[in-house]
């Protein structure tokens, strides 16, 4: 049983990433006349990002370093494990867009194990304080004497 979360706990441990763009969402008309200026191109995440780091990818501090880096149109959603890119082309992706979004991925990835990493300290200090109690219980409970002319502690 302890298999899936250990699993679990080293797939969420792996940087967050982008692995490919799905070819198959992208519009049919590229590179044709009729081909649209702006598009969404959905990219495939290279494992499931955790609940605090979708609120990353679609908070504000990732809005800005968009803006930031001359991206102010493009607008990202999280869908299952694809991040779709609105309001971008292929080529603007590849050209500076994608390193951009791989950065920031990196960023929120980083922020989320630090945090794991002092969630479990606090927890591993926490069981500490609770071993350590339960040891002075136990050693308070061995120094009771029910023998007769016990002297009481004064």
């Amino acid at each position: 049983m302890s298999t899936p979360s250990t699993t679990t706990t080293s797939s969420a441990s792996a940087p967050l990433g982008l692995g490919s763009v799905l070819v198959g969402s992208l519009p049919s008309a590229l590179m044709t006349a009729d081909a649209p200026a702006r598009y969404t191109v959905e990219a495939v995440f290279t494992r499931r990002p955790q609940r605090e780091e979708i609120v990353e990818i679609l908070g504000d501090e990732t809005r800005q370093t968009l803006v930031r880096e001359g991206y102010p149109t493009v607008e990202l959603t999280v869908s299952d494990r694809r991040l779709e890119i609105a309001n971008t082309t292929l080529e603007e992706l590849r050209d500076g867009l994608g390193c951009v979004l791989a950065e920031r991925l990196a960023a929120i990835s980083d922020h989320a194990h630090e945090r794991r990493d002092a969630a479990a300290r606090r927890d591993e200090k926490t069981a500490e304080s609770e071993r350590e109690r339960a040891a002075a219980v136990v050693a308070l409970a061995a120094s009771v004497s029910f023998g007769a002319g016990a002297n009481a502690a004064g």
